[in-house]
């Protein structure tokens, strides 16, 4: 019979080729939290422990499963946000430390503003919306998604946080029948904005199983979604309201002149942690 420590060598051997060890160790770590309810401060007092044959062959079949890239959060149907365990499956993209970044700054900037109207473009697993609503007083949150799936997973998160969010499926290139004169003091969005070209620069995990519906853009169009998307916040921001969008690393320059052009002011290209353009903010003009 097999002790835990047995399974950390094994995950350190079978998975050398695809993570670095650090990666591969907190891989073990969330899979033997997962299983057998362990912290890595725990474990270090139970590495001894005997496994039995149930769970030596679940542990097998998750390590078969990440041996063919599938991420750790999607093999559990969980990912951490904000402080948060959201659910996720492949509908669904991985919530990234990115848009933690993105949704602080709007915290940050309007935590002292209450009822605040907002609207979020590209739902998701609803991490944007839902951390919105439960960080800032009293807001009224929409959210829009073309795909169903991703509403269907986003509505269950909500309802696991108690939180009221009104979800839209739409297309946001056929939207206009949907909106008249609603007006939104904020306005955010982390639409698709890879392009194909940056396809061999990512991880196999990756391109093989999160949606490239909400991951990659035409080469050709690389701004298709923050122009629409800016051309909807003119008509539907409340005079000084604010645009948000998390953008392609590579396109800030892009992406500040576009939204330059649209007539937004005070726009403002921000970095993120790891030192890369990542986070445009605009504000509308007032009239």
């Amino acid at each position: 019979m097999k002790i835990l420590q047995d399974f950390e060598l094994l995950f350190q051997h079978e998975l050398q080729t695809l993570y670095d060890n650090d990666e591969i160790k907190a891989i073990f770590f969330v899979v033997i939290a997962e299983t057998f309810g362990l912290t890595r401060a725990s474990y270090q007092f139970r590495k001894t422990d005997s496994v039995s044959e149930t769970d030596s062959a679940d542990i097998g079949r998750i390590l078969q499963d990440l041996k063919k890239h599938r991420p750790i959060q999607y093999i559990f149907n969980k990912a951490d946000f904000y402080g948060e365990v959201f659910q996720v499956n492949e509908s669904v993209l991985i919530p990234r430390q990115e848009t933690e970044e993105l949704v602080d700054l709007i915290i940050r900037n309007h935590k002292s503003s209450p009822n605040l109207k907002i609207i979020d473009i590209g739902t998701g697993s609803g991490c944007i919306p839902i951390t919105l609503s439960k960080h800032l007083n009293d807001a009224l949150v929409t959210t829009v998604d073309i795909s169903k799936e991703a509403i269907k997973t986003a509505q269950e998160n909500a309802r696991n946080f108690k939180t009221s969010i009104q979800f839209i499926n739409a297309d946001i290139f056929e939207w206009d029948y949907i909106f008249s004169d609603q007006q939104y003091d904020i306005i955010v969005s982390n639409p698709p904005y890879i392009t194909p070209g940056e396809k061999q620069y990512m991880s196999q995990n990756v391109l093989a199983y999160e949606p490239e519906l909400a991951l990659f853009i035409e080469e050709s169009a690389p701004l298709i979604f923050y122009d629409v998307i800016s051309s909807f916040a003119l008509k539907h921001l409340a005079p000084k309201g604010d645009l948000y969008f998390e953008i392609n690393q590579y396109l800030g320059a892009e992406m500040e002149e576009l939204i330059n052009k649209k007539g937004f002011e005070q726009v403002k290209l921000i970095k993120d942690i790891n030192g890369a353009d990542r986070i445009i903010h605009a504000k509308k003009k007032a009239q």
